[in-house]
């Protein structure tokens, strides 16, 4: 019956589908290379079903024009896109961070491979990347991406929605990539400011002493003290990676709310 129902209303579930599978493509951690695309897409496909008899139950606009449903098809997809990419970019800000203390750690070469990125990034990077994975699970982050990217989403916003106001969404992705960097540089900076007065001093020492050979001296003090001021800092910076996560998601829901709208 409940196959029978999907069937029948197989238009206004494939635009549930495509904003889900766009959300999951692109959201944190769901959308690392490692997760196999059929997981990925079973997740879209359950969750899509759990959404369907409640939006058939309030009703969705859907255009009976073939090329005008390809429009809506088409909009569903870039919000998914904008929600997926809003929660990312918040997320980058730990790895930005663990790469601005890096090279005046001396660890500037030292390069690991991030199995969920796929990609080659700074140890410090993959170091607080990790951290900052196990405080997202611990808030409920995957919860929140459903709860609130998928279905509050669809309680709240429209294609055209997010049409109307693309020059407040445009204002939005230049506000939300100048806060990843402020993000990441309020993170590094007990460490990179600690950093940069031992090489301040190193640099005093040099010139009041020319022979002592004050260049190797100074890499495993900056090390030693960079894991130091780490280890004491370690829980607050789990409590500032929590607020930056929670921002994301109430970053979310003013976007839904400026949009308005909803169905």
């Amino acid at each position: 019956m409940y196959i029978d129902s999907i069937a029948a209303n197989a238009q206004l579930f494939l635009l549930i589908l495509v904003r889900i599978i766009a959300i999951v493509q692109i959201a944190p951690l769901i959308s690392s290379a490692a997760i196999p695309q059929i997981a990925k897409i079973g997740i879209a496909f359950f969750s899509a079903a759990a959404i369907f008899p409640w939006l058939q139950t309030v009703g969705y606009p859907i255009p009976e024009a073939g090329l005008m449903y390809a429009g809506v098809l088409l909009g569903e997809v870039l919000v998914g896109i904008i929600i997926g990419f809003i929660l990312q970019i918040i997320y980058a800000a730990f790895l930005v961070a663990g790469q601005f203390f890096s090279l005046q750690m001396g660890f500037g070469a030292s390069q690991t491979f991030d199995p969920l990125a796929q990609v080659q990034i700074p140890i410090m990077g993959q170091f607080l990347n990790i951290i900052a994975m196990f405080v997202f699970i611990s808030v409920g982050g995957f919860q929140r991406i459903f709860l609130i990217g998928v279905y509050r989403s669809f309680e709240s916003v429209r294609a055209v929605d997010f049409m109307i106001q693309r020059e407040y969404l445009f204002q939005l992705f230049l506000k939300s990539l100048g806060e990843l960097f402020e993000h990441a540089l309020v993170i590094s900076f007990p460490i990179l400011g600690t950093l940069f007065l031992i090489s301040l001093s190193m640099g005093l020492l040099a010139k009041a002493a020319p022979q002592m050979n004050l260049l190797m001296m100074g890499f495993p003090v900056a090390i030693g003290v960079a894991f130091l001021i780490l280890f004491f800092t370690l829980p607050f910076l789990m409590e500032a990676f929590g607020r930056i996560i929670d921002m994301s998601f109430y970053k979310l829901i003013e976007i839904f709310a400026r949009s308005g709208g909803g169905p």
